[in-house]
């Protein structure tokens, strides 16, 4: 396993990390099964694991702090975010200074942990002050409760500017770590947040690296949706509104990239992200110790400069920028 900086901050993480969403896992099997992955990931060298309070209501921070007491706290790096509804009270969400300490001492709570080595914003919160958001995170830092602290979805470049401002003013500590969606469909983040980040130090940490499954190569066109896969379940259906004829063309097409690469597609798409020195770790989710196992080989993969060009032809991505005259 490789290990990147988090930013310009001195925090190494593993290339690949590993997300806990642990949902409905209602017996023993199934929690046997998500204990064998988060210790094959252990073992294969993986240091960061990631969750966050609004995970299965607590249920993914209590069953993954629960788990890691296996292994030395000082190996580990473990995060959770804060900002989705924790109950029923009007102050139980959002980044409000109340919101923030109060959920920060249940995570503490549910994973068994004396502190946080990083801690999001899951989401920008439009009703608090963003002064007093940052004061009260820069407070936990004070206080131990959290090591380094950033921000997920939602935090677009100006947003990030103006934190940047008030850190400045108020000699705060600092933003150290973004965590956005990123993959070879969704690339929104090289528009502006990736130079953003670059300018300010802040390392980023991607999630959904297979595009809820897309990029995982077992949706084909003109065929039916594998059994038990997330198309046939999942509530929002976000996959499947990526199932689209012109998305699973270009599936094709980055399946024979990978393969002349001598891979598969899951791990090129992973190691895709990872060719951008901007990114610290890919955050990926397993549901099998066998998925993770392949996923793994994405750490530390080169892709040929050529193949990156002909990536970025299937993709068909084109930064914006905006010309005038």
């Amino acid at each position: 396993m490789k290990y990147r900086n988090v930013g310009k901050s001195g925090l190494k993480v593993s290339e690949v990390a590993l997300g806990s969403w642990v949902t409905q896992l209602t017996n023993d099997a199934q929690l046997d099964t998500a204990r064998d992955i988060v210790r094959l990931a252990y073992e294969s060298g993986v240091n960061f694991f990631d969750c966050a309070d609004a995970y299965s209501g607590g249920d993914a921070e209590r069953f993954l702090g629960e788990t890691l007491k296996a292994y030395p706290r000082k190996e580990l790096v473990i995060s959770s975010k804060v900002y989705f509804p924790t109950g029923p009270g009007v102050n139980d969400r959002g980044l409000s200074r109340k919101h923030i300490f109060e959920s920060i001492d249940q995570t503490l709570r549910n994973m068994q942990l004396d502190y946080l080595d990083l801690y999001y914003c899951h989401r920008f919160d439009t009703t608090t002050d963003l002064t007093e958001t940052l004061r009260a995170l820069s407070d936990l830092v004070s206080q131990g409760k959290i090591l380094y602290y950033g921000v997920s979805e939602e935090w677009g470049s100006a947003r990030l500017e103006e934190a940047q401002r008030i850190i400045d003013r108020y000699n705060l500590y600092p933003i150290t770590v973004v965590q956005p969606q990123y993959n070879l469909q969704d690339r929104y983040i090289e528009h502006e947040i990736m130079g953003t980040c670059r300018k300010l130090g802040i390392g980023i940490t991607t999630f959904s690296p297979l595009a809820q499954g897309l990029l995982t190569g077992k949706y084909r066109k003109g065929q039916p949706l594998p059994a038990g896969s997330r198309a046939t379940w999942q509530p929002d259906h976000q996959i499947n509104d990526l199932l689209t004829d012109e998305n699973l063309d270009k599936v094709e097409r980055l399946r024979k990239v990978a393969e002349e690469l001598g891979t598969n597609l899951p791990v090129l798409s992973m190691a895709w992200i990872l060719q951008h020195p901007e990114i610290s770790c890919v955050i990926n989710g397993a549901s099998k110790p066998s998925q993770l196992e392949s996923n793994l080989k994405a750490a530390g993969f080169v892709i040929p400069a050529d193949a990156m060009a002909e990536i970025d032809a299937i993709t068909g991505f084109h930064r914006f920028e905006r010309h005038v005259g």
